[in-house]
Parts: structure tokens; C-alpha cells; sequence
């Protein structure tokens, strides 16, 4: 017995001493500690860890309170180890409690979006064993489901999410939420993969969309210690679904999902009125008129519980709207729907700024689509060989014999044609 507690020490003394000589950084948060390659990569990998991290704690809106370090290994490839996976998320129970590693192997074809899966995975186990603190050895530890981390991915700022809603609107029946909730996605070929991210983003949007959406989804996050053998069940015991009828609720989502791939893509012109109507928010307050407010007006000062609601509704109908925008104006929709996000949690700073910048961009951007229109137009006119058609009216209309007008016999006219008369050659 001793002998092994001995070895078992050496180990431990061995590892200590390897990951002491190897550099290592600290992300900002201090949570995420990153050793191996150079700086440059650690320092990329740690903006990566905070922003996945950040992005769902937004969604949940909740503060970082970190209890459990997250340990990043990055070790290069090896040619003579071709099986070793790019990215491996070891969670254990040790003598000084949790234990939370990714070990990234880093090659030329690194891929991002698996590390960032991988990211979120730790993010999420820390936040379900938070408060678990004492775990008995060889316990079986709970894993996050695949179609949070699907649908948390799809839902962060800044993703096309129009191949998710092409996946929903090609799928020709619509799966029920208890069957999805049992999908294995790990054996799903890969266009089932796809509609399974497209299912998950469905699922997330409309507990998200629930009252107070984000409360029972943290508190369904922190719970999943506890999760029984029926997801659906674990679902609805933490949300109020309407008449709790969880089928309707996913049915309907996923129908308004869908409904946005009939839509065509707005013109530019199009999608600037439609902006501009969404940033006039209209705030109902109890015994008081409705009024039109502008976003900028609501970074000001501090929100009232209609404002707050105001911006939220707001904050998903720019998350429709980018979906149907012209592809020019989607960045700037997604910079607005952030900053919708921000406002109803609260946090102001820099936010004047950011609107600002936006509008000055906006204004740019409408200058260059009109010189581009006048050129199209001047070129569809008078280059192209071939007629379109467009101008054929107009052409029309200047080439028939202009009438001549009545002529008229008030004072100023009959002077004007007195004057012409003697001026003529």
C-alpha cells in the first residue's frame, strides 16, 4: 500500500514539475489557464475561452462566478500519434476536488469551431458541479446535452444561422420534441447532423422565448446534476410552457422558424426602413400613453421594467430581422441586437459610442449603395447591348410627340411671352 501511494506521489511530483517548466498564460477572468506553444497561441485561445464563455453567460444573463479552474493543454501534433484527437475534455474528481483539461493537439488544420465546442463543454460541466463540491470516487459524471451546446453555439452573436432555418423549412416532417430530446447525434450522418443543430438552435430559441427564459434555463443548467432517464420531463419541470403543453410550444417555434425561409432577402432600401422602425421602440407603461423611443435615447439613463421588456422583444425580433436582411446591413443588425441585449441587463458603458459609430457606417453605407444604383442604372442604360426591358417605358414616353400645352393667358405669362417674342433671332 505504501509502494503505491508512493508511485502515485512520484506521479503527481512528475506532472507538477512538467507543467511548471512549460509557459503558461492566464486568461482575464483567471479561470482558464493555458500552457504549451507560443504566446501568440495562448493568448489566442484564451480570447476564445472568455468569448464563448461571455456569450453564455449573456444569454443566461448571469455574472461570472467561476468556482473551478479550467486547465487548456496545447501540444503540437505528432506525426507517430495520428490518433490522438484534436481536442480531448478530461473531467475527474481528485484529493482537491475537480478537475476540469482540454488537451488540444494543434496542427495546420486546427479546427475553431470544435475547439470552441469543447470550451463551452468545460464552461457548462463547471457550472454543473459548481455546487457539488463533494463527489464520491467512481461516480458517473453528467454530461451537457449535444443540443444545448448546439443551440448555445447557434444563438451566439454574430452567427448566419440561415442554414439552420434552411434545415428546418427542407425537413418534411417535423420531429416531436420528445423524440429530439433521445437523438443520439454522434451516429447521425452528416445532413442529420445538421438538422439536429437546426433542432437545437429551435429548442434553445424557444426556452430563451419562455417568461424569464433565461432563469429556469440556468437553473435547469445547475440542476442537471440530478437529471432523470426523461429529458422532457427534467424540461418542464423547470419551465411554464404554455398550458404545459411542451409539443405546442416546440410545434410553434418551429413553424415560425420555418416561415422565415418563405421570406425573400430584403433590398438594401428595404432593409434600412425595416431598421429603422425596429430601433423605435414603442414603451407601454402602466397609466401612461404609449410613446416611440429611439435606442440611443434608452442608453441614457436607467431602464424602467416596460424599457427592459421593450429592449428584449427588441433584442429577438433583430435576431428574425437578420435573417431577412439585405447581407450588407446583417453585421450592423447583429452590432444592434448585442447592443439591445446589453441595454436591458443593464450595462451602458461605451454603449453611446457603439450607436454612434453605427450610424455613422450606416450613412457611408447608404452614400455607396445610391452611387452604385446610379451607376448600374446609367450602365443598364446606355453600355449593355442587349435591352433588359427596364426602361422600355420611359424610352416609350420620350420618343411619342411631346403635346404642347395649353397656352396660358395670365398677366406673368402673357409678359414672359411678350419679352421671348422680342428676344428671339
Amino acid at each position: 500500500m505504501l509502494k503505491r501511494v508512493a508511485i502515485f506521489s512520484g506521479m503527481l511530483a512528475c506532472q507538477a514539475f512538467v507543467l511548471g517548466a512549460l509557459e503558461r498564460s492566464v486568461s482575464p477572468s483567471q479561470q482558464f489557464i493555458i500552457y504549451g506553444a507560443d504566446a501568440r497561441l495562448r493568448g489566442a485561445i484564451s480570447s476564445l475561452a472568455e468569448q464563448t464563455k461571455q456569450n453564455l453567460l449573456s444569454l443566461l444573463r448571469q455574472r461570472d462566478d467561476w468556482k473551478t479552474a479550467i486547465v487548456i493543454n496545447l501540444e503540437p501534433q505528432q506525426a507517430n500519434l495520428p490518433e490522438i484527437p484534436p481536442a480531448d475534455l478530461r473531467f475527474s474528481q481528485t484529493g482537491f476536488g475537480l478537475k476540469l483539461q482540454i488537451d488540444l493537439t494543434i496542427s495546420q488544420d486546427l479546427d475553431v469551431s470544435l475547439i470552441e465546442r469543447e470550451l463551452l463543454r468545460a464552461v457548462l460541466l463547471e457550472m454543473i458541479y459548481r455546487k457539488q463540491a463533494h463527489i464520491a470516487a467512481g461516480s458517473t459524471f453528467v454530461k451537457p446535452p449535444d443540443w444545448l451546446i448546439d443551440g448555445v453555439l447557434a444563438l451566439a452573436p454574430g452567427r448566419d444561422r440561415e442554414p439552420l432555418i434552411e434545415a428546418l423549412a427542407a425537413a418534411n416532417n417535423a420531429m416531436p420534441l420528445e423524440r429530439f430530446l433521445r437523438q443520439r447525434p454522434g451516429v447521425l450522418d452528416s445532413a442529420g447532423r445538421a438538422l439536429y443543430r437546426a433542432y437545437s438552435f429551435t429548442l434553445v430559441q424557444m426556452l430563451i422565448d419562455q417568461k424569464n427564459g433565461a432563469t429556469p434555463l440556468s437553473q435547469y443548467i445547475s440542476r442537471l446534476v440530478d437529471a432523470s432517464n426523461d429529458p422532457l420531463a427534467d424540461l418542464a419541470a423547470h419551465f411554464s410552457f404554455p398550458a404545459g403543453d411542451a409539443e405546442r410550444a416546440w410545434q410553434s417555434t418551429l413553424s415560425r422558424l420555418r416561415s422565415l425561409q418563405r421570406y425573400r432577402l430584403l433590398t438594401f432600401s428595404e432593409s434600412e426602413r425595416r431598421l429603422d422602425e425596429l430601433l423605435r421602440l414603442k414603451i407601454a407603461e402602466a397609466k401612461k400613453p404609449a410613446k416611440l423611443v429611439r435606442l440611443d435615447e434608452l442608453a441614457q439613463h436607467k431602464l424602467s421594467v416596460a424599457e427592459r421588456a421593450a429592449l428584449n422583444q427588441l433584442s429577438r425580433d433583430l435576431l428574425v430581422f437578420t435573417v431577412q436582411a439585405n447581407p450588407v446591413l446583417r453585421p450592423i443588425a447583429r452590432e444592434y441586437q448585442q447592443i439591445a441585449a446589453l441595454l436591458a441587463r443593464g450595462k451602458r458603458r461605451g454603449i453611446a459610442k457603439r450607436l454612434s459609430r453605427l450610424g455613422a457606417t450606416r450613412q457611408q453605407l447608404a452614400g455607396r449603395m445610391s452611387n452604385i444604383d446610379d451607376y448600374m442604372n446609367w450602365f443598364e442604360a446606355t453600355q449593355m447591348k442587349s435591352d433588359s426591358g427596364n426602361f422600355a417605358d420611359y424610352l416609350k414616353t420620350m420618343n411619342q410627340p411631346q403635346l404642347s400645352a395649353p397656352k396660358r393667358r395670365d398677366p406673368l405669362s402673357a409678359y414672359v411671352d411678350v419679352l421671348e417674342d422680342q428676344f428671339e433671332p
